[in-house]
């Protein structure tokens, strides 16, 4: 994720979830209300877990033992619980490092023969260099990403074992994304989205029933302790509807603290891996929370994400993909 330069990042957040975030992470634990009958109930707790389970392979960017050993986990994982599982290969020549990197994007299809897709999407990879450091030694350092990066990938990760449980009415794509921190400047990001949008049709061809994906939606920095996601620019402009359809399932919920609608993000437009995804003719919009201080740093660390969090964002997807329609 990279911000515009009208977007500001807050230079302190509290550490830890409002006690009212932490009462109503209590209550939908005990009562395991987030859908409708049958509907399985995401866990917090597990996707936390998730989020630790990418974080002990240690930072992970493009061209490290440790990105393919997240980009395994994640295969993995997906082959346990999806219909299908497939990858996408693509080599990108760097520029700036003067060599070619090998990058996987990592697929789960839910469904299949579905009338409708819906594509849910996170990127797995973390940022070589800490950039947004002070001290030019730390700036040089790969970061542990847990919200840049990790926290996506844990909703997705138990969305999948959900899906698993119980098949939504409508196809479910479930993709990790590779390269989008790649950098240092955003001529060498978002390589993973770019090549899949390059040839979403093609790569998709293996999904049987599969025609087009009705939208996607992309989770990105999601697991912050003092959560507030407002709605992105480029989001509320080119798939309003997709971003109405998340913020009434967050008031259905209860969320509306979360999802803020009161404070709609005025300028903070953010370059992602949703933008080459809207060129290449996907729908898709960002849910992401603006304002993480310790993003880029080296303190991008699990203690700065939260359970509550992850549930909070976790419900509201889980709602989403499981009120849609199976289509005609």
């Amino acid at each position: 994720m990279n911000a515009l330069s009208i977007m500001h990042i807050t230079p302190a957040v509290p550490n830890r979830l409002p006690v009212a975030a932490a009462a109503v992470f209590l209550i939908l634990i005990l009562s395991g209300c987030t859908g409708g009958a049958g509907v399985p109930k995401f866990d917090g707790n597990n996707a936390y877990a998730l989020l630790k389970r990418q974080c002990d392979f240690g930072p992970r960017p493009l061209g490290t033992p440790a990105h393919e050993k997240t980009a395994d986990f994640l295969a993995a994982e997906l082959k346990k619980y999806a219909d299908r599982q497939f990858e996408q290969s693509f080599t990108y020549q760097s520029p700036s490092r003067k060599r070619a990197y090998t990058g996987r994007n990592i697929f789960g299809v839910f469904g299949k023969d579905r009338k409708r897709w819906v594509l849910l999407l996170a990127h797995y990879d973390t940022r070589p260099t800490a950039d947004e450091e002070v001290d030019h030694a730390k700036a040089r350092q790969p970061i542990l990403g847990a919200n840049d990066g990790a926290s996506g990938c844990a909703v997705l990760l138990e969305l999948a074992k959900m899906l698993h449980k119980k098949l939504a009415d409508t196809g479910v794509v479930i993709a990790f994304i590779d390269g989008e921190d790649f950098g240092p400047g955003v001529d060498e990001m978002f390589i993973g989205s770019k090549a899949f949008a390059e040839k979403w049709r093609e790569v998709m061809k293996p999904v049987r029933g599969f025609d087009k994906f009705e939208y996607g939606v992309l989770l990105d920095m999601v697991g912050d302790k003092d959560l507030e996601i407002r709605k992105e620019s480029y989001s509320t402009q080119r798939a309003p509807d997709i971003v109405a359809k998340i913020w009434n399932a967050a008031a259905e919920l209860e969320y509306d603290k979360y999802f803020n609608s009161a404070k709609p993000g005025l300028g903070q437009m953010i370059q992602d891996d949703h933008l080459p995804l809207l060129a290449g003719g996907i729908k898709c919009v960002d849910v992401i929370d603006f304002d993480y201080p310790y993003w880029h740093t080296l303190e991008d660390t699990p203690d700065k994400c939260g359970a509550a969090s992850l549930q909070i964002v976790g419900d509201v997807v889980t709602r989403v993909v499981y009120s849609e329609p199976a289509g005609e």
